[in-house]
């Protein structure tokens, strides 16, 4: 039956209309139905071993235009549309997007998910279904404001499955309810499923903002993703998540194991687990437990889960790494405690290094210690984060298990972040190129024999302009943010972090803002976008974002200065801006402290798209100047074994930094001082502003006075080379290119070849 048939009897049967009368909403419901239904359908692989893929996010983004993709149905459907005067992208526009996740964890394992259906290798991933998810941003009087962000409808992607299985906490039971999404795999026939944990009676959504009662487990588990924890209540409704996510996930692994005809003796012949970050770490004495009570001893239940458990770490930040109270395990679920030490025992047994305990001096279960211990595998996420992890962070471990660790650099699904996101520049591409570069993104490579045709660069230039166009009209229409699409659009958007060091980025706008006061005008106007969300407890990131949005409106107010340099900030960025404001950018600014970010993917989603990159040797950026070149790339700031030295000095922080040394350099000190400048004062908190501008003197823990004047002469640099526009036309193609090395089915070929072994 062709697809117009199809959407006809949807329509009649659910609105008793035909699709020419039904609304963009009506319109988005019958897809849903169609592909959701046709996606459901597909068989999932077979295979001997099966993966399960475990993390506290995926950051799935909108589904329809992903799965009319994989479905081969996208060309058509928009074909349809426009037949019927719609536009796909509006009907699209009415789904809301899954509040699964929030940052780049959480996107990379939706990223992951896509090329394992995409490859046809059997595995789930494994989370929460969270309601609320993290939390809506909004703007006022210059701060970040948070709200509930729900996104169930009585029409949705989730999938009811009937099946639950029950939670034994301490001193009650939950029962955890399934529901899947359809994952399925490009151009295959095949799809895999997100399998989804809910409780059975979820709370509604909180009348004021996001505060809600922590303590009420039963109806509160599944509403927000990663709950305030700045109290103890909110930690220990972490421990009851992360608990019951993994006991659910372990009983529906060894449910499947026995529905498959195999034997819990038989667990890692069949089965591996992905621990996803620290967060679903409690997997391994849950999975221990079960396995002991179907009859295995605990020698061969560890050896079992030993042998089935791989664990990815992402972070070389401490207090990344989950370190709970035991305390907390006896009260959330005592029965894993006596197991936990179990571990711990003979961990110390291996290793008299205190620094390798699973128990700690204070009784501190350190999560991440038991995946090492307790997995076959242990993997960094970029080349340079992988080596910090066994020569600096990790090295008592890696000493101890240098077998177990290795390198899998991050990757993205360039189907979602180029084919698309960016539907101009495939069509570019595929004009220049084979097509196959969409199933084999290295094929990408074979762009660089265009370097020197002036049509094809000026086809570039165009379509990079027309995006421009695109967010301008989008950010005019959703924030009445007003900007200048033939200026240069500097972008950095990410997880507000100091250690991301937008606050770096804010002191460049201060300089070309006194500049430009000064009567030096620029070359060439300048768009500064952010975009990004502050933990509700992180009081710094929240001024970094006061900051920012004062500087918006300091500059929007300013007639010298504002057709010269504009500053604007995404409301409740995520992936649907992404989407719109990647394909936009000329600098993606990857500037974080080097040796701090483990990889980063934003800084391979915009090089797929023709951005140049303007970043630090950290994290993945590396491997992006080691493929494109030095003249593709403009790189500043100390390197990472520079940074490490400076965290092991003699100062009474611990460091060797003294950034009031930075700070009083003359090309500094004004920026800094600017803070506090009655200008800005007159706008923004003079409270907020002058601890932002206390800390950024007497501590800048991230070390942004280190490098910004290094900065500063990188991006005037970057700038300046702006104005060739064949010159940069020929960075962009460059960098689209060598994005295929970054493919997320590149690193999921090498996860299966040395990891998982699926087939």
């Amino acid at each position: 039956m062709q697809l117009n048939e199809q959407l006809y009897q949807l329509t009649q049967r659910h609105f008793g209309r035909s699709p020419d009368q039904c609304d963009d909403k009506q319109l988005y419901q019958a897809l849903l139905l169609l592909t959701g239904q046709m996606a459901q359908d597909r068989p999932a692989p077979a295979g001997e071993k099966k993966l399960y893929y475990f993390s506290a996010e995926f950051l799935m983004g909108k589904l329809l235009s992903n799965n009319l993709l994989a479905l081969g149905l996208h060309d058509q459907a928009r074909d349809l549309l426009a037949s019927l005067g719609r536009d796909l992208g509006t009907v699209e526009s009415m789904e809301p997007e899954p509040s699964l996740g929030n940052g780049g964890l959480g996107r990379l394992a939706a990223c992951f998910l896509d090329s394992i259906a995409a490859l046809g290798l059997p595995g789930d991933g494994v989370g929460l279904n969270y309601h609320y998810g993290l939390f809506k941003q909004e703007f006022h009087q210059n701060r970040q404001t948070e709200s509930p962000d729900p996104w169930l409808e009585p029409d949705s992607w989730l999938i009811p499955t009937g099946r639950a299985f029950t939670v034994p906490f301490g001193g009650f039971e939950l029962k955890a309810v399934l529901y899947d999404i359809a994952i399925p795999g490009a151009g295959n026939g095949y799809a895999n499923r997100l399998h989804l944990f809910d409780v059975e009676e979820p709370a509604p959504q909180p009348w004021v903002g996001i505060k809600f009662d922590k303590g009420d487990i039963p109806h509160h588990l599944t509403s927000f993703l990663y709950p305030d924890d700045s109290d103890q209540a909110g930690r220990l409704l972490r421990v009851y998540q992360q608990y019951f996510l993994v006991s659910a996930g372990a009983q529906l692994i060894l449910a499947e194991l026995e529905e498959r005809g195999f034997s819990p003796e038989t667990l890692a012949d069949h089965v591996v687990v992905q621990i996803n970050d620290t967060h679903p770490s409690m997997v391994i004495p849950e999975l221990i437990r079960l396995l002991t009570q179907r009859g295995l001893s605990m020698d061969e239940a560890i050896g079992q889960v030993s042998r089935a458990c791989a664990y990815t770490n992402h972070t070389i930040l401490a207090e990344a790494l989950e370190k709970w109270p035991l305390a907390f395990i006896e009260k959330v679920a005592p029965q894993l405690a006596p197991i936990i030490r179990e571990l711990d025992q003979r961990a110390k047994a291996a290793s008299a290094d205190p620094r390798t305990a699973i128990l700690d001096t204070e009784n501190r279960v350190h999560m991440a210690h038991m995946d090492i211990h307790y997995g076959f595998s242990v993997n960094g996420v970029a080349a340079l984060h992988t080596e910090i992890l066994k020569n600096t962070e990790l090295r008592h471990f890696y000493d101890l298990y240098p077998e177990k660790f290795n390198n899998k650099t991050n990757g993205v699904t360039l189907r979602r972040w180029l084919e698309a996101c960016n539907p101009g520049l495939s069509a570019l591409i595929d004009s220049c190129i084979d097509p196959g570069w969409r199933r084999d993104a290295q094929k990408l490579e074979g762009l660089l024999a265009f370097q020197e045709d002036q049509a094809v660069l000026d086809r570039l230039l165009a379509v990079k302009q027309e995006s421009k166009n695109q967010l301008c009209r989008l950010l005019w229409a959703a924030q009445g943010v007003e900007l200048d699409p033939q200026s240069v659009f500097d972008i950095q958007v990410k997880r507000l972090h100091e250690y991301k060091r937008q606050q770096m980025n804010a002191l460049y706008v201060i300089r070309k803002y006194l500049e430009i006061k000064a009567g030096n005008l620029p070359e060439r106007p300048v768009t500064v976008l952010f975009g990004a969300k502050a933990a509700p407890a992180y009081v710094m990131a929240k001024r970094i974002i006061h900051l920012i949005l004062c500087l918006q409106q300091l500059i929007d107010g300013d007639p010298q200065v504002r057709p010269w340099l504009r500053v604007a900030m995404v409301e409740n960025y995520n992936v649907t801006w992404a989407e719109r404001l990647i394909p936009a950018c000329d600098i993606s600014e990857q500037i974080s402290l080097a040796s701090k970010e483990a990889s980063g993917t934003g800084n391979m989603k915009f090089m797929a798209n023709g951005a140049v990159t303007l970043g630090t040797l950290d994290g993945a950026n590396v491997e992006i100047a080691q493929l494109v070149g030095p003249e593709n790339i403009y790189t500043f700031g100390a390197h990472s074994d520079q940074v490490i030295q400076l965290y092991q000095g003699e100062e009474p922080d611990g460091r060797s930094y003294r950034p009031l040394e930075h700070y009083h350099q003359p090309g500094v000190e004004p920026l800094v001082d600017f803070l506090v400048s009655p200008e800005l004062l007159a706008i923004g908190d003079p409270a907020e502003l002058s601890a932002l501008w206390k800390d950024m003197k007497g501590k800048d823990w991230f070390m942004a006075l280190l490098d910004v004047e290094d900065y500063i002469a990188a991006k005037d640099r970057c700038l300046r080379d702006y104005g060739d526009r064949r010159a940069w036309a020929r960075k962009m193609l460059v960098n689209i290119a060598k994005s295929g090395y970054f493919s997320s089915d590149r690193v999921i070929r090498q996860y299966n070849q040395d990891i998982w072994h699926l087939n």
